[in-house]
């Protein structure tokens, strides 16, 4: 059976700031996708991570699709249209656009879609993040579909052994998705010298070289570049398919050991150890630190089983410590150097204001001029 995933994600408003969603605006959004999904949703599932919320929905009609777009644009509406009655902060924040226009890419909220024919067992994880931007995802796509040292399935499986294409966009370019194909691991360094730079170039989906069947996809929204301002960092989400002919849920999920640094945190303008959280976290210290949960399903026929929490584990809660370590470390340098973010990704924040207007006070020096008390 042919079926789409499709998860779209947005913060419509928050419980004290930038905490978490109430239960009733869930509810609300719950409630709307299940009246209008009729007929045409085989299944879904409502969770939040952060004071983002986001839906995922399995059907049969394609990726893009505007009947299913629509829906989820109208179930934000009305989660936004009771944010605003409970008086939560951001009320609709993610939707920058007025009028649903065929399909919420461009619109505010972020969008991964994965189509597929589905295999007799078929795994799937759902990432969610929070104070973070696409290019979170950068590092654990690249060690685990690119690294034998991380996943080991690219020495021990043929299949997976045949290597990956990773599909990586330029998302400064606002005019079009620019977009780059790269195949590991003849491509492994160009690959690298890509995804280092996490502001810029983003991995967008990736590709099984030995069947062309789809892995991953990642949501590559810029909300700056949708805004023309700075509204929130994009807090992005990421379907990936697992075992088989792909690495295993283990290799996927390994990478995130590490507690990478990424950008975000507060007021999205620092860098932040990216901390995996169970199921349905809220934000803590400091608007942050970044999150990212993972929830993994098994889909039959389009249906869902019940989610499996995979960063509830007590391993990692270990992992959570020596990530909350890193996090107040690099903080503790507040605005200066690497904690904050370089001047480009605060292009519209205040500090542009600020150093605009010293510009006028800057003097060029002329020969030896004597400092005067």
């Amino acid at each position: 059976m042919k079926v789409t995933l499709s998860v779209i994600k947005a913060d419509i408003g928050s419980i004290g700031g930038h905490i978490r969603p109430s239960a009733k605006l869930l509810e609300t959004v719950r409630a709307t996708v299940a009246e209008e999904g009729k007929g045409f949703l085989i299944d879904f599932h409502i969770g939040f991570t952060g004071d983002d919320v986001a839906i995922l929905m399995s059907h049969v009609e394609g990726a893009g699709n505007g009947k299913v777009h629509r829906l989820a644009w109208d179930a934000f509406l009305a989660g936004t249209a009771t944010a605003k009655a409970q008086g939560l902060y951001g009320a609709g924040q993610d939707l920058l656009k007025d009028a649903f226009s065929g399909n919420v890419k461009g619109m505010g909220p972020a969008v991964a879609e994965l189509e597929f024919e589905e295999r007799p067992n078929e795994p799937f994880l759902l990432f969610a993040a929070d104070k973070t931007d696409p290019g979170a995802y950068n590092l654990p796509c690249y060690l685990g579909f690119a690294d034998p040292m991380v996943s080991s399935g690219l020495i021990l499986s043929p299949k997976v052994g045949k290597g990956f294409t990773f599909r990586i966009m330029d998302v400064s370019h606002t005019e079009g998705d620019r977009v780059i194909d790269l195949s590991a691991p003849e491509d492994l360094y160009d690959i690298a010298a890509l995804l280092r730079d996490q502001e810029r170039f983003v991995v967008e989906s990736i590709r099984s070289r030995a069947t062309g069947e789809v892995a991953v996809a990642v949501s590559t929204t810029r909300l700056h570049n949708i805004a023309g301002k700075y509204t929130g960092k994009d807090d992005p989400v990421m379907l990936v398919r697992t075992q088989g002919n792909f690495p295993a849920t283990g290799e996927v999920l390994a990478p995130f050991t590490i507690g990478h640094f990424v950008a975000g945190f507060m007021r999205g303008s620092h860098h932040g150890a990216l901390m995996p959280v169970p199921r349905n976290t809220g934000t803590s210290f400091f608007d942050g630190p970044p999150i990212v949960s993972c929830l993994a399903f098994s889909v039959k026929e389009g249906r869902f089983s019940e989610p499996a929490d995979t960063f509830a584990h007590p391993y990692w809660d270990y992992v959570r410590t020596k990530t909350a370590a890193k996090s107040e470390d690099l903080r503790r340098q507040g605005f200066f150097g690497p904690a904050m973010l370089p001047y480009s990704e605060l292009e519209y924040g205040g500090i542009v204001e600020r150093l605009q207007a010293m510009e006028p006070k800057f003097r060029l020096v002329k020969g030896k001029e004597a400092v005067k008390a």
